[in-house]
């Protein structure tokens, strides 16, 4: 199989990119480096059946090009993190939208299998546990650009669900729940990094809001390997799945884990979301998939503990230095 991953220099791009080798495919990664990092593919450099592309999934005619010479396109390349988000809204929606839809335009003309990354932000306000794909949205106001990104990951499900259903593209959409491990950046305001690159600076370790807000962190290797399932699965075209772990953690005590794993005596802080992000900022309480949809489908189930991922992290930061 030749598979083409659209931003296979970021985190979960280069761990997909080394798991699709391992398993003797042949990958074609394209990434114009705008958060993504060429160290991300160490590991990978000069194997035989790899090829590095440097540019845009919105040029058009590059994506076309490589598009008709894969078996499968994961769609990957998209302008995450909150904190992006708010700092750069308009490339963020432009990124995501039109990255999507030269993707999918492309693969129409071959019929190419497009799995679509979406994310866990499409259900909004919805703190429902757990969270099913069929569940309603509930976003804030548009004045709120936290919220678009939320809506840009919509719409390119909406497309990617109208190719299959008119043009009969075998598209598969992918919501991933708070991916974690080691290369992931804390520069764009992910939690996990962010907390233990301070916890392995002796910085204040900083919670937003009052901390008891939830999440279920899933470990990257858990992520790549419901991807590749899913994407192999003639069942899952047209289908949109929850990807993540079922085990649920406040914030704080996310925080306490880090400073222990990390045999650090930070302090742990908490910065009111005014001063961390803007003015009214809107967080979620709860966030907890169900899962049970991938695990009908392809016996998906997340295998890595809480806390292994979060040594995994705080090892490669100690190793690298990187923030």
């Amino acid at each position: 199989m030749r598979a083409l991953v659209t931003g296979g220099a970021g985190f979960i791009g280069s761990h997909l990119t080394e798991a699709l080798l391992d398993a003797g495919h042949d990958v074609v990664v394209l990434d114009d480096l705008s958060t993504g990092r060429t160290q991300n593919l160490q590991a990978t450099q000069g194997h035989a059946r790899l090829t590095v592309t440097a540019g845009s999934v919105t040029d058009e005619l590059l994506t076309r090009k490589l598009v008709m010479g894969a078996d499968v396109v994961y769609h990957l390349a998209a302008a995450v993190g909150v904190r992006l988000i708010l700092d750069q809204p308009v490339g963020t929606i432009e990124t995501n939208i039109v990255g999507a839809a030269m993707v999918l335009r492309a693969a129409a003309h071959t019929g190419t299998r497009v799995v679509l990354a979406s994310t866990s932000e499409v259900y909004g306000k919805n703190d429902r546990a757990p969270l099913a794909e069929d569940d309603d949205r509930v976003l804030g106001p548009t004045t709120k650009s936290r919220w678009s990104y939320a809506c840009a990951k919509a719409i390119d499900e909406f497309l990617g669900l109208a190719y299959h259903r008119e043009h009969g593209l075998p598209v598969v959409i992918l919501r991933f729940f708070n991916t974690v491990g080691p290369r992931q950046t804390g520069r764009y305001g992910m939690v996990v990094p962010r907390f233990a690159r301070q916890a392995l600076d002796g910085a204040p370790i900083t919670v937003y809001g009052d901390g008891r807000q939830s999440r279920c962190f899933t470990d990257v290797e858990d992520a790549v390997r419901a991807t590749i399932a899913l994407s192999t699965s003639p069942d899952a075209a047209g289908q949109v799945f929850n990807v993540g772990s079922s085990q649920e953690v406040t914030i704080n005590e996310l925080a306490e884990r880090v400073r222990v794993l990390a045999g650090s005596a930070s302090p742990i802080v908490h910065v009111p979301y005014d001063e961390a992000y803007q003015p009214g900022f809107e967080d979620l309480r709860r966030r907890v998939p169900d899962i049970r949809k991938a695990e009908r489908l392809v016996g998906y189930r997340p295998r890595v503990p809480l806390d292994e991922t979060l040594s995994r992290v705080i090892h490669y930061l100690r190793e690298t230095g990187r923030q």
